[in-house]
């Protein structure tokens, strides 16, 4: 019986274009392990006439990879390269092949269709690359499968191990019964396809027949749909890769559009539950908030407190988790490379998040630091609805058969990134999703003026918005913000203008209120703060406010008609808080047809009096246009 089952095998990378804190440890390997040229992955066995099986999802670990196309190793180590794919079902798990070259002397094992429950049954498989070994058991029951109970699974009791999908189960006279594919979640036995099930399957046709389910990271609603395709067989490997993956992706590209067609009166910006953050100021964080729906219904920012690791020349990295898959990030770039260098180099980039993101490779016991990826095998540029640009970039890892993906959006301090590492099949579902997920990126933009000034010549990467806005920077005599909503200028009698002052830009999400469902959003610039520089607390607003609807919770009406009525703390009087000394005041004539409001707002560090509170209040006024109603 072991003559007619093989090792399902990848070949492993050659080059490694990674580059490691320290060579790696790979005595820490069993010998054989550290020694052979491929990876054990699964378990097939021969069918007769160039026929041999194994488990649909073992060759899927093949599609797409960057450690190349899966063959067969026979108990002598010989390596056969598979041929063609002759059958293929994906719900039912298995697939049929032939070999461009036939193993010699192969043994063929006879089939039982109709096995008997509570016999002796003995698996055959790969021992997790050790070789092929058999171990017994029980018969014990079958179990619909749980799409539509189309067929029953076989369950047994004989041990199995990881390696083994693919393998043959057999009957006490060593016929094949079965085809050995997983293990139970909840109790200590494993299933396996009856063989009866693929000798009828149709010859020369892959038949793809799986319920699915998709969930998005900006939505907590899922999406759950059949994937159901066939197309013809024999095809090559690579072909059979390719058509499959075609139809994969059209699937993918199905799920997203049927969840927001199916929520198309719900996702953020339509819906009432939208109101809430289309009628918000502008939140000014420089660490990416996701727009996310809550339990009520409700479209918030959801942020998580990022941990923060210094990087030289006083950058620094910050970094959360969103949904358990995905990394989001905050790179403020050292202060002695420039944003064209951040940005026109992919290889550097990403050096410099490796040394605060612990990306590592398990050699035996020891985690192995990555601290480089090499130059990423592609890039592009993702424009979201916003028309943010955002760079995209692929890194393979081919030693753990997957990918690094990232999405970088230039901001005047570096850069806001996502990245998830993405098993090789999985890909484009993954890129899709991260692109859906670029619309519900949140963050303002936030650097010192020197950044600004170096971050507005990379004119190919700025959004669209600031496009339609004039930012003008005189170091030491004035500083200026023009659009079509609102303008400002000061001068350094209210704060200093150098290279190293703050500035941070807020937006905010804007309905036209003729369209009733929200479709016509803008993003654009609905807060301007200036500080000194990053770290002093000392700083001024200009802050944009929407009028509310009647469905907005008390609160914002509340604090509308404090707005309108000038009252405290805008009323231009000075008062303490967190040892700073504050004033604030309504721009403009407030009234009662009024659907947008600015306010302004200054601070100072320790005690100040009034009056020269009030006189630098006066200066940010005096100097603000407000250019709507």
């Amino acid at each position: 019986m072991t003559a007619a089952t093989f090792e399902v095998v990848i070949p492993k990378p050659i080059d490694d274009p990674l580059t490691y804190e320290k060579p790696l440890p790979l005595d820490l390997l069993p010998y054989q392990f550290r020694n052979d040229k491929y990876l054990s992955i699964g378990t097939a066995f021969a069918l007769g006439g160039n026929c041999y099986v194994t488990a649909a999802h073992v060759l899927d670990i093949g599609i797409g990879s960057p450690m190349g196309a899966p063959a067969l190793r026979d108990a002598s180590g010989h390596v056969y390269a598979i041929d063609k794919i002759i059958k293929f079902s994906l719900g039912q798990d298995f697939v049929v092949f032939s070999l461009t070259q036939q193993p010699p002397n192969t043994a063929t094992l006879e089939t039982d269709t109709k096995p008997e429950l509570n016999e002796t049954v003995y698996a055959v498989g790969n021992a997790l690359g050790t070789g092929v070994i058999v171990r017994d058991g029980l018969y014990t029951s079958d179990t619909p499968e749980d799409q539509d109970g189309r067929w029953k699974w076989m369950r047994f009791s004989a041990a199995a191990s990881p390696g083994n999908s693919g393998g043959p189960l057999l009957d006490k006279d060593g016929k094949i019964i079965g085809i050995v594919l997983m293990k139970s979640p909840n109790e200590n036995l494993n299933y396996a396809l009856p063989i009866d099930e693929l000798l009828k399957a149709p010859d020369n046709l892959a038949v793809i027949d799986k319920r699915l389910t998709y969930q998005p990271t900006f939505f907590n609603d899922t999406q759950a749909g059949v994937f159901k395709q066939q197309f013809a067989l024999p095809k090559t490997f690579d072909d059979f890769s390719t058509t499959y993956l075609k139809f994969g992706d059209a699937f993918a590209d199905d799920q997203l559009k049927t969840l927001r067609e199916k929520n198309a009166d719900k996702l953020f910006p339509n819906g009432n539950g939208s109101n809430r953050l289309l009628h918000a100021s502008a939140d000014l964080h420089t660490f990416p908030s996701i727009i996310r729906r809550n339990s009520n219904g409700t479209w918030l920012l959801t942020s998580s407190q990022p941990n923060r690791s210094p990087l030289p020349k006083n950058g620094y990295l910050e970094t959360s988790v969103v949904g358990g898959n995905m990394l989001l990030m905050h790179l403020r770039k050292p202060d002695d490379l420039s944003a064209n260098q951040l940005y026109g180099d992919a290889r550097q980039s990403m050096d410099l998040i490796l040394k605060s993101w612990l990306l590592s490779r398990d050699i035996g016991s020891e985690k192995v630091r990555v601290t480089s990826l090499g130059e990423p095998t592609q890039q592009s540029v993702y424009n979201d609805v916003y028309r943010r640009h955002w760079q995209v970039r692929l890194w393979p890892l081919a030693y753990g058969n997957a990918l690094v993906m990232s999405f970088s959006l230039p901001v005047p301090d570096g850069y806001v990134t996502m990245i998830q590492l993405a098993p090789a099949g999985e890909r484009y579902p993954i890129m899709i999703d991260m692109q859906a997920t670029c619309d519900f990126i949140d963050v303002s933009y936030g650097g010192t003026l020197a950044q600004w000034k170096d971050y507005l010549t990379n004119t190919a990467l700025l959004p669209a918005v600031l496009s339609g806005i004039d930012l003008h920077i005189d170091y030491g005599h004035e500083f200026s913000f023009h659009s079509k909503r609102f303008s400002l200028s000061y001068m350094p009698e209210l704060q200093k203008i150098d290279p190293g002052s703050y500035l941070e830009l807020g937006f905010s999400y804007i309905a036209d209120n003729t369209s009733r469902d929200h479709s016509k959003v803008t993003w654009d610039v609905t807060d301007v703060m200036a500080k000194p520089n990053a770290n002093n607390a000392e700083r001024f607003n200009v802050t944009r406010h929407a009028a509310p609807t009647d469905d907005l919770e008390d609160s914002f009406r509340n604090r509308w008609d404090k707005f309108k009525h000038r009252q405290p703390p805008d009323d231009s009087i000075a008062y303490s808080k967190d040892d700073m000394t504050q004033i604030g005041t309504v721009a403009g004539q407030p009234s009662d047809s009024s659907t947008v409001l600015y306010t302004t707002f200054v601070a100072a560090e320790g005690s100040v009096p009034q009056d020269a509170m009030k006189s630098k209040l006066d200066l940010l006024v005096k100097n603000l246009q407000v250019n709507e109603h």
